[in-house]
């Protein structure tokens, strides 16, 4: 009896022992999971903390690739000229640009592709400024050219204007070089003997003799040579006032006239006028007329005895 008390004592004290155990495991977890969870915490809020200041960043280098593009099209704005083919071109640049500015966003993979354009960007402006300046210098080069042509042809010009000038005083000097000359030029008036004469009353024939000189410029051939007889009044002594010839653009009557037949050389020649009794005592003028030209003139009178 007694020792059957004793054993029960015993199995009621260790019961105790064994809910105590639990518990001290059950706190060591509980701190375990705490310190895990705020050792969690503290990994997130870190991360969280490198994000943001990851984004300014990115948001910092977006700002300023916004920027550099928004330089870039001021400086291909810059380029544009009065080429048309490279205006297009630069246009065009532009307007990538401008696409791009409309991306919203900022991650890493999207500041990359900024980054990549816009090296590509100021490559092609680089290009397109070397164009532009090789347009430019040609252009200058062109102007110069230009400029040097047009003094030339100025030059050109005022040197045909002189030479023009020249060339119509040279034909102006060959046309009066061309005409004929007379020389040796005598007038004789004969009686009906043939005899010379200077009473009016017996007057029957004036004589006008002379030598056509010797005219390399003039043009030869057969050529009709005219003399008007006027008397002090200016009437011309003729045979009919349908005896005419041109001269300086009028028609005006002529005494006598006589074909020869020009070969360049000096030709002497006489032209006679029969008197039908329109000689008076006066005195008369003789003009010597050839290719509308006057070439030569003398006077005779005459006299009442």
């Amino acid at each position: 009896m007694e020792n059957n008390y004793v054993n029960s004592d015993s199995s009621n004290f260790e019961k105790p022992k064994s809910n105590k155990g639990v518990i001290i495991l059950l706190l060591i977890l509980i701190l375990f999971f705490g310190a895990t969870i705020v050792y969690l915490i503290n990994k997130v809020n870190t991360q969280k903390s490198q994000f943001t200041e990851v984004q300014d960043i990115l948001e910092g280098e977006k700002g300023t690739l916004q920027k550099d593009l928004n330089d870039l099209i001021g400086q291909y704005d810059a380029l544009k000229g009065s080429n048309d083919s490279m205006n297009k071109l630069i246009t065009g640049q532009q307007e990538k640009i401008h696409k791009l500015l409309t991306i919203n966003g900022s991650n890493v993979e999207l500041i990359s592709k900024y980054k990549k354009e816009l090296s590509t960007l100021r490559e092609v402006l680089k290009s397109y400024i070397a164009q532009v300046d090789s347009l430019n210098t040609r252009n200058q080069q062109l102007v110069q050219e230009n400029t040097a042509v047009t003094t030339k042809l100025d030059q050109a010009r005022n040197e045909n204007t002189e030479l023009s000038s020249k060339n119509t005083e040279l034909n102006s000097q060959v046309q009066k070089g061309a005409i004929l000359s007379v020389s040796n030029l005598v007038i004789q008036t004969l009686n009906k003997r043939g005899k010379e004469e200077n009473n009016a009353s017996k007057t029957t024939k004036v004589k006008v003799c002379f030598t056509v000189r010797e005219n390399k410029l003039a043009k030869g051939g057969d050529k009709d040579i005219f003399i008007r007889i006027m008397r002090p009044d200016g009437a011309v002594i003729a045979y009919s006032e349908s005896d005419v010839f041109d001269f300086e653009g009028q028609s005006i009557v002529f005494s006598a006239k006589r074909q020869i037949e020009y070969d360049n050389k000096d030709i002497d020649v006489c032209i006679f006028w029969d008197n039908n009794n329109q000689l008076t005592v006066s005195k008369y003028t003789v003009d010597i007329f050839a290719d509308s030209h006057l070439i030569g003139s003398s006077s005779f009178e005459l006299k009442k005895k």
